[in-house]
């Protein structure tokens, strides 16, 4: 299974953990889903060597007197999102066998950012979908509908009590909002393109539907850049790509 594999054992290694943390993976049969949680304290969790790096996700979405909301399971860093098992998930199913009235496959994506250190508080719970294990790692508000939360240029606020960061010197993918906000590209995805890589990034601009008064743009970091939300929520959206890009913050 996934979670005794030599490739969790690699990837999961990448994590430095500041203060006692213990992970359980509970085995569960491929096409079914499982968890499992072992207690913890609060400490930071930092992820390095982060660029280039693939993962998916699975988002959970449930019922709330607000309207829909997501929970957030991702394979980093206890897997590389295997493709092979990762064609076999199917949504419908996982949402059956989870209780939920609507689930969505994310990815496979990778990461842009440098390093992510985290704040977990709490239980740490780890599911498997189809054989893949993955951590649950942010809430998301979807609204009041899943088909108005897909529409591309829209904000979601995300809890997920993370730093993003980007080093000096690392080029950057940026979107300018009319207001003049800048948003940072924090993943590019091969959801809607199979084809697309980092070096097609640069010359993105050519195959965004930006909407008006939107403008992209590269740039190269003589300072670090950091997305600091380990203390109020993230405002996350994406393009006609499924790239996602964070609002850029430092409060």
């Amino acid at each position: 299974m996934v979670g005794d594999s030599s490739t969790d054992r690699t990837w999961a290694s990448r994590f430095a953990v500041v203060g006692v943390a213990l992970l359980a993976l509970a085995g569960a049969a491929c096409g079914s889903s499982s968890a499992s949680s072992t207690p913890t304290s609060t400490r930071t969790v930092v992820a390095t060597a982060l660029v280039g790096q693939r993962y998916c996700e699975v988002l959970l979405v449930h019922v709330v007197p607000t309207g829909l909301t997501a929970t957030v399971y991702n394979t980093y860093p206890l897997n590389d999102c295997p493709p092979a098992r990762w064609a076999t998930l199917d949504a419908g199913t996982i949402a059956t066998a989870n209780g939920v009235p609507y689930a969505e496959l994310n990815g496979p994506r990778f990461w842009l950012m440098d390093s992510i250190a985290k704040r977990r508080t709490g239980a740490e719970v780890v599911r498997r979908f189809g054989g893949i294990a993955m951590i649950e790692e942010a809430t998301v508000v979807v609204g009041t509908s899943v088909t108005a939360a897909q529409v591309p240029f829209t904000p979601h606020t995300v809890s997920r009590q993370a730093s993003f960061t980007f080093d000096r010197g690392r080029q950057v993918y940026e979107l300018v909002d009319p207001s003049g906000s800048a948003w940072v590209m924090q993943t590019y995805s091969q959801i809607k393109d199979p084809t697309l890589t980092a070096a097609d990034l640069p010359g993105l601009r050519s195959q965004l539907i930006l909407p008006a008064g939107w403008t992209y743009r590269v740039r190269t970091l003589n300072a670090p850049l950091v997305v600091a939300t380990a203390d109020h929520p993230a405002q996350v959206l994406q393009d006609n790509l499924s790239n996602s890009y964070s609002r850029e913050t430092t409060g």
